[in-house]
């Protein structure tokens, strides 16, 4: 059994930050699938053994279980001596984008591509919402990237794995990525990474819902 275990389904976004910087890292690891679709997750099952959160990704190692993207995202870079930032102040800018990301960034993003794109809501007024979130935030990033290579400095950290997390998944949700070539841009960078996969490359996808 490799030393690192990941419980994630491909569709997540969250799950494959958490992928691409054990890739880049060039550690050995395993997913362990998740059934969300089917609602694994909210199983009285899953919350007692993997996760009482009732999320993904679960990061498993040395017996020890972890939980939400950022925190792992952090543990690792600490552990590895990796993508973790080259001084304090670095650090602490790094922490302020996750913390950006998981608040305005991921948050509209993931919750407007679910909606639309995996259960197929249509267009409402929730929708509507977060698309308008979505462009604002995209836009903050869009403007910072006019000066930067990566979110931070000039080379890749765990902020650019948070940020982009659900930036590569090719489902479309009504957000016009052309208006945006400094991310696009950065995206690029990003790919070129060694270790970099597409999302459903990366990660085995969840089972159809049933029924």
């Amino acid at each position: 059994m490799p030393p690192y275990q990941l419980y994630a389904f491909g569709e997540s976004g969250n799950a494959f930050k958490v992928a691409l910087m054990l890739q880049a890292c060039g550690l050995e690891w395993k997913q362990i699938n998740v059934d969300f679709f089917n609602g694994e997750t909210r199983s009285e099952t899953y919350r007692a053994d993997v996760n009482e959160m009732g999320e993904v990704p679960v990061l498993v190692h040395g017996g020890a279980k972890m939980a939400q993207s950022g925190a792992i995202l952090i543990w690792l870079a600490s552990k590895t001596g990796k993508f973790g930032g080259a001084n304090a102040a670095e650090k602490q800018e790094i922490l302020s984008w996750i913390l950006f990301d998981n608040h305005k960034f991921t948050s509209n993003i993931a919750t407007l591509r679910f909606l639309v794109a995996l259960i197929k809501s249509g267009e409402t007024p929730v929708t509507e919402f977060l698309r308008s979130r979505s462009y604002s935030a995209i836009k903050i990033v869009e403007k910072h990237l006019t000066g930067h290579r990566f979110i931070v400095g000039d080379q890749p950290s765990i902020a650019d794995f948070s940020m982009c997390g659900y930036l590569f998944h090719p489902e479309q949700y009504g957000i016009d990525w052309g208006q945006f070539p400094n991310i696009r841009h950065w995206l690029d960078r990003i790919a070129a990474i060694p270790g970099w996969k597409a999302p459903y490359d990366m990660l085995v996808r969840a089972p159809a819902k049933r029924g």
